[in-house]
């Protein structure tokens, strides 16, 4: 890989102002001036974190990029550390819009209308930490992202969160992935709890049902119905109703 250039090269009118969090500020015309907006020594030129007034969203992270002129976003919540709103683009004007935004507590789709760059991830927040409220976030998330896959597979895939989906036993479970397999807890994040089976969508059209991760030692369908079906029929007794994960040790 070819070396990346100096970020002053990339970034001029970052260097003439100091740094990304100052820059941010020049290009918020007044709108940041009293926001939190601070950048690491270290990486002052690339990287900036603007906080938000509300305690369940994690600082908002602004990354430049290495190889061309562009910004990426990513705005967290709290608890889980999962990402709520995502983006990139060549318009430090709109990341400061976004900014502001993520700072003042507005709604997801009010940051979007504000920067149209910035994307929500289809997650919603859920500031009591309520869990039936954090799987339908959870689940709400993962439908989106199957649909918005770019793989050759993605039809596949979606099918198989969009029949998991479709089982209310399934549905009433925290769903995660590894590997693109499809995966229930009966804990939140931070702390999942495993046993339940595992659905995975292959590169034959098939789809398996298995007790380990990928290895589909119960059952191997043409459908993603008949594979969650199935897995329906092999949740432990007594797996949910989910409950809050707790926060791992630091």
């Amino acid at each position: 890989m070819s070396t990346p250039p100096d970020p002053a090269v990339l970034y001029p009118d970052v260097a003439a102002c100091g740094g990304l969090a100052a820059a941010l500020r020049a290009a918020a015309d007044g709108r940041l001036d009293s926001v939190l907006a601070a950048s690491p020594d270290s990486a002052s030129m690339t990287y900036a974190v603007v906080a938000s007034t509300l305690p369940h969203r994690e600082p908002l992270r602004i990354s430049a990029g290495t190889y061309e002129r562009r910004w990426s976003i990513r705005g967290e919540e709290a608890f889980q550390g999962l990402c709520l709103i995502d983006g990139d683009t060549d318009d430090l004007a709109q990341v400061a819009r976004a900014a502001r935004a993520w700072h003042d507590g507005d709604a997801l789709d009010d940051i979007r209308r504000a920067a149209p760059f910035a994307h929500p991830t289809g997650r919603f927040e859920v500031p009591d930490l309520d869990p039936v409220r954090l799987v339908e976030a959870e689940w709400q998330g993962m439908l989106l992202e199957a649909g918005e896959l770019e793989y050759s597979w993605r039809e596949q895939y979606q099918a198989l969160v969009e029949a998991a989906y479709a089982e209310p036993a399934l549905r009433a479970l925290y769903p995660f992935t590894s590997h693109w397999a499809l995966r229930f807890s009966s804990t939140t994040r931070p702390s999942l709890t495993f046993g339940s089976p595992c659905l995975s969508a292959g590169g034959d059209g098939t789809y398996g049902v298995g007790t380990g991760f990928i290895t589909p030692n119960l059952g191997v369908f043409t459908t993603a119905a008949e594979a969650a079906a199935l897995a329906v029929r092999h949740l432990p007794t007594g797996f949910g109703p989910v409950t809050l994960g707790r926060p791992l040790e630091p």
